[in-house]
Parts: C-alpha cells; structure tokens; sequence
C-alpha cells in the first residue's frame, strides 16, 4: 500500500490570511475548523514557547476532523534539558500532556538549534529516554549533526530526521528515511510550480514504497504558505499519490 502525503503549514491562527486562505471574518476556533477542512495536518507552533493545557488540546482535537494530524514542536525549555541536561527527569515531563493527542498526533517536533553542536553520546540518551509509542522527527539546525553517526544514531530509534529546504542553501537537501515516515519544511517565501511537482517527484520513490510523508510551509503574512500546501496536495491526488 502506498504511504499518504499530508500536507499543511506552520501554525494556522493567523486572521490576516483572509481573504486569500480564510473567508473574511474568521477568527477564534473557525480558523483551525475551517483549515482542518482544507489540509490534512499542521504543525503547532505555540507549543515550542509553552506546554499545552488540557483544554486546548480537547479544543484543537474537536475542530478538526478524525483523520488530521498533529505535529507538535516540543517546548524549547523541556527540549534543551532532554538533550543538554538529564532527559531521564526532562523526558517524561516534556510529552507527558502530549499524551491526550492520542492517535491524533502525527509527531512531536523535536528541534535542536543552530550553535547546539553535534554529541554523539547525547544524543543516545535522548533517544534511549524517549517513549517507543511516541514518534519523534528530529532537526539539527547545526551541521555538525549532519553525518552518518547521527543519522545511524535516528534509524537505530526509529526517529524521523527533519529535511529542511532553507530559504539561502543553493542546494536542495538530501531526504534520508530513518524512522517510519518523512518530515519536511519547505520554508523558501515561494515555490513554482514546476519546483512543488520536483519536491513531488523526490517524494514519490518514498510514498510507493509505503512511507507516509509529512510536508510543511512557512508561516507568511497573506497566506501564500497555505496555498502551497493545497498545490502541492492538489498534484499528488492528479498524480494519484494522496
């Protein structure tokens, strides 16, 4: 069986994408409604600056429909501790309310930032402290964790490893499959038609083989990002890759 492509952006409550995305008007908990109704997953943005409270994940988790998906950056403070400091306290603590998203999270973002240069050995027990039935898709921001050691280090757990089109690289990044799905943030300010069906067709060895994917636009000010992800959703069902 072939893997499912999901599409969306980063974060979605943004009322200035009307009328270009969002019908005028919306607001409140129409804007998630009404974007659950149009993509299939999106990646939460306030979660990175605080933990999520029951009630708003009971909230995200009733305006959207049974098959969206949730990928869930983890909160910047439990973050660091999992990987800098002891993750056998940081862990549990870091993805114990992620818990209530139940089948609906599709993963936790796991980000590690620019100038975190690369520990082979934290890295280990980052992972050998993460829970098995959670998935994790991890981005090194440093390149010093682009190497072998750290890609085998992802496989071995079974994490996803992040692909991340920069906006300043003059290349195109490699997708490496390590865990049972993709992850990529596409986060150039604009795509073309002919570069979206190129990101399609990189994809499509992975989708054939069962690997489902997860494809993610940057958070712009008129909504441009959303309509990239309804293209690029839009050439996969042609192509009968959705």
């Amino acid at each position: 069986m072939a893997g499912r492509l999901r599409t969306g952006t980063s974060g979605f409550a943004y009322p200035a994408w009307a009328p270009r995305f969002y019908p005028p008007g919306t607001r409140g908990e129409e804007l998630l409604r009404f974007y659950g109704s149009r993509l299939g997953t999106v990646e939460l943005n306030n979660t990175f600056y605080r933990q999520p409270s029951p009630s708003a994940v009971d909230g995200w988790l009733a305006a959207t429909p049974g098959d969206f998906r949730f990928a869930v950056k983890a909160q910047r403070g439990g973050s660091f501790r999992s990987l800098q400091v002891d993750p056998t306290e940081s862990v549990p603590w870091l993805t114990g309310p992620l818990r209530r998203f139940g089948e609906r999270l599709g993963t936790v973002l796991f980000r590690v930032p620019d100038g975190v240069r690369r520990s082979d050995e934290r890295l280990a027990a980052l992972l050998a402290a993460w829970p098995l039935d959670l998935p994790i898709a991890m981005e090194f921001q440093d390149p010093t964790w682009h190497v072998d050691e750290t890609f085998a280090s992802l496989r071995t757990a079974g994490a996803a490893l992040v692909t991340t089109d920069l906006p300043d690289d003059p290349e195109l990044p490699t997708i490496r499959r390590t865990g049972p799905f993709l992850y990529l943030r596409l986060r150039r300010e604009d795509y073309t038609a002919d570069e979206l069906r190129a990101w399609l067709d990189r994809l499509e060895p992975f989708l054939a083989d069962g690997l489902d994917a997860y494809v993610f636009f940057r958070h712009d000010e008129v909504g441009r990002g959303a309509e990239l992800a309804l293209e690029l959703a839009a050439l996969a069902a042609n192509s009968g890759l959705s």
